[in-house]
């Protein structure tokens, strides 16, 4: 027998829930990941994020941090003096030059962020354009251009680097004409990295049956382009820039170690620092040498627990085994 006494389900009740909109805390890469992350893994990724984050705050701050300027030799008319060690006046001395180290460490953080920076956006935007392109449409442009960048990609980064650096730069030293050089030979040794990547990704979400779908209710190519394909192409980029990252300080700090960097009267630059300082290592002056190197040393650390980091934590079998070891 039926009790019709029986509370009736509300509306709500018996409506379907809407999905729980996501924090902005679960969408941003590096946040998602940190979220996932447990015991050892996430120790690495917080070291990681920490060197990272003061590198940055140094670069920014760099004019209100550094005590003297980048290129400055005196102050109140007393000169620095050359190869001086670590005093009041200059605390961790001055190099072969007269200029004084712990500035030109801080500012060379600020020249650094400007070239990762500039570098990994303009490779970015050529990758991820040229990558969309070959992958969607594929036919004899995507053969052209996948030979293409594999050949560079085959070609030593370094070596490349300086070649692009003397094309560009063409002896210009200014902040701005050195940064952009140096950016830009990064770059074209980047681009066929972020090409591969997302052209991968573009030929497998092309045959997806949401893409076909639009394709038959008449979405324009565009739309398709960046909405559906773009959108869902992306998911690697995350690892792939902080990698790089790392390699383009390695490969600005080479430039500059080899003579084809920034002069030190244009900007701060720990490759070239490091360069000046080689013959003093014999003589027992330490001090011009470690501490670009060291600053060197610590922000590809940095950068590189990072990436390695989000890239553990993109497999999801490393995830799954992780978590099960946190658990057990």
């Amino acid at each position: 027998m039926i009790d019709r006494n029986l509370p009736t389900p509300s509306t709500e009740t018996l409506a379907v829930g809407t999905p729980r909109k996501r924090r902005l805390s679960e969408r941003l890469p590096v946040l998602s990941q940190l979220r996932q992350s447990v015991g050892l893994q996430r120790g690495m990724l917080i070291t990681g994020l920490a060197i990272t984050l003061f590198f940055v705050v140094i670069a920014v701050l760099a004019p209100l941090i550094a005590p003297y300027s980048w290129a400055q030799q005196a102050v109140d008319g007393q000169k620095f003096g050359t190869q001086q060690p670590p005093s009041a006046t200059n605390l961790l001395g001055t190099t072969v030059s007269g200029f004084d180290v712990l500035s030109r460490v801080i500012w060379g953080a600020q020249t650094a962020l400007l070239v990762i920076v500039a570098a990994i956006a303009c490779s970015i935007f050529i990758g991820i354009l040229l990558g969309l392109i070959s992958g969607y449409f594929g036919g004899w442009l995507d053969r052209v251009l996948v030979v293409v960048a594999d050949a560079i990609y085959a070609f030593p980064s370094l070596l490349l680097a300086i070649v692009m650096s003397i094309v560009i730069s063409r002896g210009q030293s200014s902040l701005g004409a050195g940064v952009m050089a140096t950016a830009l030979s990064i770059t074209v040794v980047f681009v066929p990295q972020y090409f591969r990547v997302i052209r991968a990704e573009v030929v497998r979400v092309r045959a997806e049956p949401f893409v076909e779908s639009a394709k038959v209710i008449g979405v324009p190519t565009g739309r398709i382009l960046i909405r559906h394909v773009l959108r869902n192409s992306t998911r690697s980029l995350p690892v792939v820039i902080t990698l790089n990252a790392s390699e383009a300080l390695l490969t600005l700090a080479g430039l500059g170690f080899l003579g084809f960097g920034i002069e030190a009267t244009a900007a701060a630059e720990w490759g070239y620092d490091l360069n000046r300082s080689v013959a003093d290592v014999t003589s027992g002056i330490w001090w011009t040498s470690i501490f670009p190197g060291l600053a060197i040393v610590l922000v590809v650390l940095g950068i590189t627990l990072v990436g390695e980091s989000l890239n553990d934590l993109s497999d999801p079998r490393l995830r799954t085994r992780r978590r099960a070891g946190g658990a057990s």
